[in-house]
C-alpha cells in the first residue's frame, strides 16, 4: 500500500485503521505478562533488553550492529517496513527501540502517543494471541549523527552551540540520589525529569506541541542548538529525543550509557 510517511508522533485514531498493512509493523515493548494478557492486533512483542547491551558498571548501551541486524530481521523489519512503537510506561522503551532504528539507518518509524494506555483506555481493539513474526532482511546502514558518547560531549563541553539535557529526576541532577560512583550532573547540563514531557490526564500522550516548546524556551533550549539528551542509561532521554525531533529540532544527538558511562569514568567533570 502506497501512502504518505506517517507523522514521528502517531495518535491511535490515526493507527487503527491502518492494521494489517504489510508494510507496518507494530511492535511491542510492555511487561510480558501485559503482552500475554493485552496487546494491539498484529503486534509483535520485543523484549527490552535485546536493544541494550551493558558492560558493568555501564548499561544501556548499542549491541553490535549484527546483533541487531539478527534482531531486527526476526522480528520482522526491513527497507519497506515502518514501524509502530509502543510500551505501557510512557514511550522510554518505545523511545529506545526508534533511535536504535535510526542509528542503524532506519528512519520509518513512529512513536504511538500514549501507547498502551492510551489505545486500550480508549476502546480500541485489543487481543490476546501471541503474533509470530514473519521473519524480513534487516541490513544495517549504522549512522553516528543520533549519538554523542562521552568522549563527544567532553569534547564540546562549555559550547553555547549545544545544549545537555538531562531527563533524570531532579534528585538525581542534583546528586541527592546517587547510581553511580559519581553523583550530580554534566557540568552546564540542564535538568527536565522526563515525566513532564507526558500528559497524565491524556492518558500519558506527550503534552501539546505548544506547552513543550515554552517548557523548553524557558529553560533556555533553543532549535538552533544541537541538543544532547541523556537520563541514567538513555532509557527516559529516548522519549526526550523523540519529543525534540517532533518538534523540530533539527540536531539532536542521545548518549548511550548516559550518567552510568560518565558517573562512574575517572574522567569526566561533574557538577
Amino acid at each position: 500500500m502506497n501512502r504518505p510517511d506517517l507523522p514521528l508522533i502517531l495518535e491511535p485514531d490515526a493507527l487503527e485503521p491502518l492494521l494489517g498493512n504489510s508494510d507496518l509493523l507494530v511492535v511491542d515493548l510492555t511487561k510480558p505478562a501485559t503482552y500475554a494478557e493485552l496487546h494491539i492486533p498484529g503486534a509483535v512483542y520485543l523484549d527490552y533488553g535485546q536493544i541494550i547491551a551493558m558492560r558493568k558498571p555501564t548499561m544501556g548501551l548499542l549491541p553490535e550492529t549484527a546483533e541487531l541486524e539478527r534482531i531486527f530481521s526476526a522480528l520482522g523489519i526491513d527497507d519497506s517496513v515502518h514501524v509502530v512503537a509502543y510500551d505501557d510506561e510512557g514511550g522510554g522503551k518505545a523511545g529506545r527501540l526508534l533511535w536504535t532504528l535510526e542509528v542503524m539507518g532506519h528512519t520509518r518509524f513512529s512513536l504511538l502517543n500514549g501507547g498502551l494506555h492510551a489505545w486500550a483506555n480508549e476502546g480500541h481493539p485489543l487481543e490476546q494471541t501471541a503474533v509470530t513474526p514473519s521473519p524480513r532482511q534487516f541490513q544495517a546502514q549504522p549512522t553516528t549523527d543520533p549519538v554523542a558518547d562521552g568522549d563527544y560531549i567532553k569534547q564540546h563541553l562549555g559550547e553555547t552551540s549545544i545544549a545537555l539535557l538531562d531527563a533524570r529526576s531532579a534528585d538525581e541532577y542534583s546528586g541527592v540520589k546517587k547510581y553511580a560512583e559519581k553523583a550530580g550532573h554534566i557540568p552546564g547540563a540542564i535538568n527536565m525529569d522526563w515525566l513532564l514531557a507526558l500528559d497524565q490526564q491524556r492518558n500519558l500522550r506527550l503534552k501539546p506541541d505548544a506547552d513543550l516548546e515554552q517548557m523548553l524556551t524557558d529553560l533556555g533550549i533553543r532549535k538552533e542548538q544541537e541538543v544532547i539528551t541523556y537520563c541514567h542509561t538513555h532509557h527516559r532521554s529516548s522519549l526526550t529525543y523523540v519529543m525534540l525531533k517532533a518538534l523540530g529540532f533539527p540536531r539532536v544527538k542521545g548518549y548511550p550509557g548516559s550518567w552510568s558511562d560518565w558517573g562512574n569514568r575517572p574522567d569526566t567533570p561533574i557538577a
